[in-house]
């Protein structure tokens, strides 16, 4: 049974909005408000048989505002009578002329899950009263939703004020039985839409076509979808860079939560708990560097015992000699001297460590344009405004105020914001990813992630080519529209938001933005298993107890008959009880369960292997939120 949300015109959430465009929801009207709909609208038709003179209602629109409507068309007074006789009322003419002469939009058409978000937002701002609609016309909008009425608007045409004129105006149109619609998946005109969804067109009332096309509801429309969409790529963000602190052995000292309560951005604080929860019950984070052995391409005497052949590499350290230790006796009190594949330094690089100053302050920008969105999405858009009740009221433009609630300027700015934002986070994850695989930058695992033990394999080095091309696409976009505005309307609308365009961009670009994550978590998967095998095998062969296997696996050991030879072995045979008595080394449970999805449908990558379905489906897993599952 499909969730029903009721719209009262004040209480609409972002998550029934995407409840409505996303998952079916259909919509009732609140009774109460309903009434005051219509009292608005007996108002306005009180006003017009009274001769006041009504921006929209008795005089044109835009630059044409200070032209009057007469009691009836020019060409009546012809002798012969009107040629072009029209059915209905000059003021119903200007309606109807507005909003079929204002549905021009180009482009392909909006998706359908953006035009539901449409119907519901108009539904809902009209639903407050201050718009003039009847409520017969309303719950008629309120019906095409309901019954699978999907308006085609092609994606570009608004300038962001007078709100989202263009495409409400192709929204509108199939109300009248014009235009274009998707019904039931089907695209047919949109009388044809009508009739087969048991609907009849509408005839527009006073103010009626400028009460449906003049507001901002593409934009928040599809403004809402993304900021949606980012929330849960905020989580995959930190998800997948947890995954790649796992698979470097990476240090937990810069997510403390004493540090963050110094530079308590809410934000910053946030993404830090968040990856002390994602890394709890790590065995490799903060792991000591000596433990970790470097990646060394498999040879067939790389490994003694049968059982070990098929592993996909070779492990090594190298030795620090007694004669390389002098001023550094502190250190190697505390360390072995065993350098493996991690450096001692104790930061790690800017990728990982300023994770939670990075993704916190795109969260920040979430948050801020969360703010805005919300408040819009109760909020009267159209103009002009009417008041019916208001106290004092001594002439009409008392009652009905021209304003400029349209103006999608706060909206516009939230996106540009966010806009910025978004390339931010997708290029720190395309820089873990580019660690992960560059030899030079990876902690000893190898190059590309793969073993290439006959030269012939070219790994994940590809992957990281297609995130830097995302990354430079997502940049190329970040420019604001909001900066520049292009007057419309003969300089009557002077100043434009552009708005709709940056709310298109943001909803575009958070795609691409789950992409590069999704290529993220791809290769740290590749990464985690390496490092956790490699590990896991040293600790198993210094399980066996034999310390001559372990040390040889040590570049650079003295000879037998070297005076430091016997402190070779006692330090070997140190490393070999440490790594014996280690449990078994793997990443924090949440990683640990985001990795076996993963593994569900995409296996390790021992040797090359066309990746293209690899991709597609881990693209699939992040559009489709399924790591974050639970």
């Amino acid at each position: 049974m499909s969730t029903v949300i009721r719209l009262d015109g004040s209480s609409l959430t972002r998550a029934e909005l995407v409840a409505i465009a996303k998952q079916g929801a259909k919509i009732e009207l609140d009774a109460t408000q309903l009434a005051k709909v219509q009292r608005t609208a007996d108002f306005l038709a009180e006003q017009v048989q009274r001769g006041e003179p009504i921006y929209g209602v008795t005089t044109g629109f835009g630059s044409n505002a200070d032209k009057l409507l007469g009691a009836h068309r020019a060409r009546d007074e012809l002798p012969g009578g009107n040629p072009e006789k029209r059915d209905g009322t000059l003021l119903q003419e200007l309606q109807h002329n507005l909003v079929v002469t204002h549905a021009v939009c180009v482009g392909k058409p909006l998706a359908v899950e953006v035009v539901r978000a449409m119907l519901a937002i108009r539904v809902n701002t009209l639903m407050r009263g201050h718009s003039g609609i009847r409520a017969a016309t309303l719950q008629s909008l309120a019906e095409l939703l309901n019954r699978d009425v999907i308006p085609v608007i092609p994606e570009k045409g608004s300038v962001g004020a007078s709100g989202d004129l263009a495409p409400l105006s192709h929204l509108a149109i199939v109300l009248l039985g014009e235009g274009e619609a998707f019904y039931r998946g089907e695209r047919l005109t949109g009388g044809e839409a009508l009739r087969c969804a048991g609907l009849e067109p509408v005839r527009l009332s006073f103010k009626e076509g400028l009460a449906l096309n003049n507001g901002t509801a593409q934009m928040l429309a599809s403004g809402t979808l993304a900021l949606d969409a980012l929330e849960k790529l905020l989580a995959t963000a930190d998800l997948a860079a947890a995954m790649t602190l796992d698979a470097f052995a990476g240090r937990s000292s810069a997510f403390k939560q004493e540090v963050h309560a110094l530079r308590p951005h809410p934000g910053q604080l946030q993404t830090a708990a968040n990856l002390r929860r994602l890394l709890g019950d790590s065995t490799l984070v903060d792991i000591p560097y000596h433990l970790v052995p470097r990646f060394k391409t498999w040879l067939a005497d790389s490994w003694s015992d049968p059982a070990d052949q098929a592993h996909r590499f070779d492990l090594g350290w190298d030795y620090v000699p007694p004669s390389q230790r002098h001023g550094k006796e502190a250190f190697y009190a505390r360390f072995m001297p065993f350098k493996g594949g991690k450096k001692h330094q104790p930061q790690d690089a800017y990728s990982l460590r300023c994770i939670p100053q990075v993704h916190g302050a795109v969260r920040d920008a979430l948050a801020q344009a969360q703010r805005v969105f919300d408040i819009e999405l109760n909020s009267v858009t159209d103009n002009p405004l009417i008041f019916p009740d208001a106290e004092n009221a001594t002439v009409i433009e008392d009652q009905v105020i021209s304003a400029g609630h349209f103006h999608g300027m706060p909206l516009a700015l939230a996106m540009s914001y966010v806009k910025a934002a978004i390339p931010v986070l997708a290029s720190i994850s395309e820089r873990r990813l580019n660690k992960l695989v560059d030899p030079a930058t990876n902690d000893g695992l190898p190059a590309f992630l793969i073993g290439n033990e006959d030269a012939t394999d070219s790994g994940f080095m590809i992957v990281q080519y297609t995130a830097a091309a995302l990354v430079n696409d997502l940049a190329t976009r970040a420019h604001p529209a909001s900066v520049y505005s292009v007057p419309t309307s003969a300089n009557a609308e002077d100043h434009v938001s552009m708005g709709t365009n940056e709310a298109r961009h943001v909803l575009e670009m958070v795609e691409d933005l789950g992409h590069v994550l999704a290529l993220e978590l791809y290769t740290a998967a590749q990464a985690l298993e390496y490092r956790q095998d490699m590990l896991n095998a040293a600790r198993m062969l210094a399980a066996r107890g034999d310390w001559q296997s372990l040390a040889a696996k040590v570049s650079g050991a003295p000879k037998p008959d070297h005076e430091s030879h016997a402190q070779f072995v006692d330090e070997v045979k140190k490393l070999m009880t440490v790594l014996a008595g280690s449990e078994e080394f793997h990443a924090g449970s949440a990683v640990r369960a985001a990795f076996a999805k993963i593994r569900e449908s995409i296996g390790f990558m021992q040797r090359d292997r066309a990746m293209d379905q690899d991709v597609k489906r881990i693209c699939e897993l992040i559009a489709n939120y399924e790591l974050l599952a639970g």
